[in-house]
């Protein structure tokens, strides 16, 4: 009862969270971790002991999935090469310098040690950068590479925290060993991604083939397949993460949808961003929940002249370390990338100062590196407590918190003015593909109106016909670039989704009373307003594009 309790305690501050965020502003991410540690607060708050096995298998597959079927394919693919660079290059990077920058700072925490607190702060949350990330102040090249980035490093980052743990506990470490085990972990990993979902659609097709099977079956197998993936790929000592990340990324290209029903699409489309929300909200919540036995537990070690100032200076030093690693990464790479152009006489595509510095801010850190510093183990294979463990684990969460706060403040200022004002090319993208989708429309209606014959029915035919192609040509006039033509006919776009709002609410109202009235049953009702309900949410989208 005391989980069921906890669990919609949980849940309703998530949804309160989405009210709150539009009267406080600060990102939804940080508001919810700020709830958390509210609640856990006092001393008999909300507690709670995280597994990181379980965190980590409830929350982290389903999320990188989404992310990662949401992700822009062709964009990752042309961005290949810098996302690698800082999904791998950026994250050794970050463990040898911070791993020693660590150990200077707090001699008492051993190089292996350190090495594993880096190794697990060097992965970027892919969740918390799509929430704190603002698309439209962020050019589109910086957002796509953190996007890509964050997808991929926490294989990179988990793997060779897994060694870096190794070590401290058996005292050696192979370089040999340890990149066979990543390349493998890797390579596994992928795979594990690409037979999950070739499972997944095999299990459609014969849900397909047996005929009258709920949308609702066809859903689960949805939602199951990053878990499928995360799961076999850990069974075999493979990345899970990386499992469901390339699960994700090949769902929309595979063809797996053309083997769901319509129904069965549009219920899926729904419940991932209802699960993709729920549990953002819940992930940062829990993150919050975490902070305030952290905070009570401050190690000796570092406060052995001031309580608070002495810790609190020690994360936010940490955390600009993390930062100006990743500035000075980003900095070489674009002096390596001017190079290798001039050298191949084509041109360089650079990043400026300002850029370099908001994509260094951007890479903030999440759940990822929390689940992970849980699970160092408490004691060495003999017996005596893990060296340090309650000092790196205070210094993960403060740093989390820290990258959080700086990039939620820091982030607008150094973007302002680095998004060129005028049309989104993601916007005039559509646009051209809504021309042509309709263009492609017409054309095939009219052939098909042309071969109706003669008499009554081919006049029906073609009148029908005609008013489908006016449709088509409004929307063809409304993405016009001519300012005048594009002008009338938003105006009479905008009246045309008016006056078939009107007619929806009306529709609405007719059934609501005569069921009220006892003419129509509830099984009706339903489901006449759920047509009329998708009538509505089409409307509501045109409507926000316009």
């Amino acid at each position: 009862m005391d989980v069921a309790v906890f669990i919609l305690v949980v849940l309703a501050f998530v949804a309160l969270s989405g009210a709150l965020v539009r009267l406080v502003r600060v990102p939804l991410p940080v508001l919810q971790i700020a709830i958390g540690a509210a609640l856990a607060w006092p001393a008999k708050g909300l507690h709670v002991e995280i597994d990181p096995e379980l965190f980590l298998l409830v929350f982290i597959p389903p999320l990188l999935f989404g992310d990662a079927f949401a992700a822009p394919k062709r964009e990752l693919i042309e961005l290949r090469g810098p996302i690698l660079d800082l999904a791998i290059g950026l994250v050794f990077f970050t463990i040898v310098g911070f791993g020693y920058a660590l150990h200077w700072l707090v001699p008492s925490i051993p190089l292996a040690v350190a090495f594993a607190l880096a190794a697990v702060l060097s992965p970027t949350d892919a969740v918390a950068v799509s929430s704190i990330v603002d698309r439209n102040v962020v050019p589109a090249r910086l957002m796509h590479i953190l996007e890509g980035e964050s997808l991929l490093n926490d294989a990179s980052g988990l793997v060779m925290f897994r060694f870096a743990v190794a070590a401290a506990l058996t005292g050696s470490f192979s370089f040999a060993d340890a990149s066979l085990s990543f390349l493998y972990a890797v390579a596994a990993g992928i795979l594990a991604g690409i037979a999950a979902l070739f499972v997944a659609a095999k299990a459609l097709q014969v849900l397909g083939r047996i005929g009258g099977t709920p949308a609702g079956a066809q859903v689960l197998v949805m939602v199951l397949l990053p878990f499928v993936a995360y799961l076999s790929a850990e069974h075999v000592g493979a990345s899970g993460i990386l499992a469901a990340v390339t699960a994700g990324l090949l769902t929309g290209t595979s063809g797996i949808f053309r083997f769901l029903s319509v129904s069965a699409r549009i219920q899926a489309m729904s419940l991932w961003s209802t699960l993709t929300f729920v549990f953002n909200g819940a992930l940062f919540i829990l993150l919050g929940l975490q902070l305030p036995d952290v905070i009570r537990r401050v190690p000796p070690e570092l406060t052995s002249r001031y309580w608070l100032f002495e810790p609190a200076l020690t994360v936010l030093i940490l955390t600009l370390c993390v930062i100006g690693l990743r500035f000075l990464w980003i900095w070489v790479g674009d002096m390596a990338s001017m190079i290798a152009a001039r050298l191949g006489k084509r041109k360089a595509e650079l990043f400026g100062f300002r850029v370099r510095l908001a994509g260094s801010v951007a890479g903030v850190r999440g759940a990822i590196t929390l689940a992970g510093i849980l699970s160092l183990p408490l004691a060495l294979q003999d017996g005596s407590p893990f060296p340090a463990r309650d000092v790196v684990i205070f210094l993960a969460a403060g740093v989390i918190i820290c990258s959080l706060v700086i990039a939620s403040l820091a982030l607008p200022r150094i973007a302002r003015g680095l998004v060129e004002p005028g049309e989104d090319p993601g916007a005039a993208e559509e646009r051209r593909a809504r021309v042509g989708a309709a263009n492609a429309a017409i054309a095939k209606i009219e052939s098909l109106a042309s071969e109706g014959g003669e008499g009554e029915a081919a006049e029906a035919r073609l009148a029908v016909a005609d008013s489908i192609v006016a449709g088509y040509r409004r929307r063809i006039a409304a993405s016009d670039e001519a300012e005048e033509a594009h002008a009338e006919a938003r105006e009479s776009g905008r009246l045309e989704l008016e006056l078939r709002h009107a007619g929806v609410e009306a529709e609405r109202a007719a059934v609501r009373a005569m069921f009220r009235s006892r003419q129509i049953n509830d099984h009706t009702m339903r489901a006449l307003l759920s047509e009329i309900t998708l009538t509505e949410a089409l409307l509501k989208s045109r409507r926000d594009r316009k």
